[in-house]
């Protein structure tokens, strides 16, 4: 073990003077924000952060260009942003009930992203990478948030390429939650969550590609291959576009169900018709089974057809790292 423990600083910035209110507070009382692993943290206003942007550096989150192209009521209107850090998950799954709901954490570097089956890896400049926070009191539909926020972000790139005038760029969900673009991955968001009095508290992590083109491609890699003289797409304003569809996207998935937004969802992913292989056992043999995806199942599993016009809800076997093999299949 490394002696001396890890340090970061954290930006505190507010849309409104209620915002602006609690980050003063939080950075009045010193030790408000935690970090695991013993890292020490420490806390600086909007006013006092000049020394963590590099001048001769563009390509530190533009804290101002953000705040103003924030429309929402409550999500994205209370802002950490740090240089680096080793996650922006733990920053607000960490602090959780300290922070407003709908606080937004955003890093320039990430040393330990966290995807699904808690891979690691140092997501690089010019990759958005964020976490934000929200509540739910019904664990049935939890599991479905993270199509909600997959359809924000895919809409989000729409919108503001549409205001910019740039060519359309066509993101593509791939269930459960990677985001693809010309058959390339571009993105992927992981939530988690945990119940306390009553209520689950969900962390929603995404990292998109907008600025770098390793390891696979970005954004603006594409748009400038489509059209050299563009204008390119800026973390700020996709960050900003997100939170405006998402809470939208949200009141109408918390008042109607996921049904509300199933026709755009389906018309954004990946699979529909896909046929795919589900393996069963049968008297010690395994059986190999052709099967058409439909949608979705109402607790977020994929529902398929078998060529006997049989109904099927797929899950993931849990043993393989593509979703789309090792899926098992049950009659519904």
């Amino acid at each position: 073990m490394e002696s001396h423990h890890a340090s970061c600083s954290l930006v505190l910035c507010g849309k409104s003077s209620v915002e602006t209110e609690i980050a003063k507070r939080l950075k009045n009382n010193n030790n408000s924000l935690k970090l695991p692993d013993n890292t020490k943290v420490s806390l600086f206003l909007e006013s006092e952060a000049k020394h963590l942007v590099k001048d001769d550096d563009g390509d530190s989150f533009n804290l101002s260009l953000f705040m103003n192209s924030i429309l929402t009521h409550q999500f994205g209107r209370f802002l950490i942003w740090s240089p680096r850090l080793s996650s922006t998950h733990d920053v607000v799954s960490h602090n959780f009930s300290e922070l407003p709901v709908g606080s937004v954490c955003v890093t320039d570097v990430q040393l330990k992203g966290r995807g699904r089956t808690k891979n690691v890896w140092e997501s690089p400049k010019g990759c958005l990478m964020y976490s934000f926070t929200l509540e739910m009191e019904d664990g049935r539909v939890v599991p479905l948030v993270q199509y909600v926020v997959s359809l924000a972000v895919t809409e989000a790139v729409k919108d503001v390429c549409d205001k910019k005038g740039l060519s359309y760029i066509d993101v593509k969900i791939k269930w459960p939650n990677d985001l693809y673009l010309n058959g390339l991955k571009v993105g992927g968001i992981l939530c988690t969550s945990t119940y306390r009095s009553k209520k689950f508290h969900v962390s929603v992590g995404v990292g998109l590609n907008v600025d770098n083109e390793q390891p696979t491609t970005c954004l603006n890699a594409v748009l400038k291959d489509m059209s050299p003289a563009s204008n390119l797409l800026k973390r700020e304003e996709i960050l900003g576009a997100f939170f405006l569809k998402f809470e939208k996207f949200f009141d109408l998935f918390m008042d109607q169900g996921f049904k509300s937004l199933e026709e755009l969802y389906y018309r954004t992913w990946l699979h529909s018709e896909q046929r795919v292989i589900v393996e069963e056992k049968v008297q010690d043999q395994v059986v190999q089974n052709v099967v058409t995806i439909q949608g979705l199942t109402s607790s977020g599993y994929l529902l398929a057809i078998g060529d006997d016009n049989q109904m099927y809800e797929l899950h993931p076997d849990g043993n393989s790292f593509d979703f789309f093999k090792g899926l098992v299949r049950r009659k519904i």
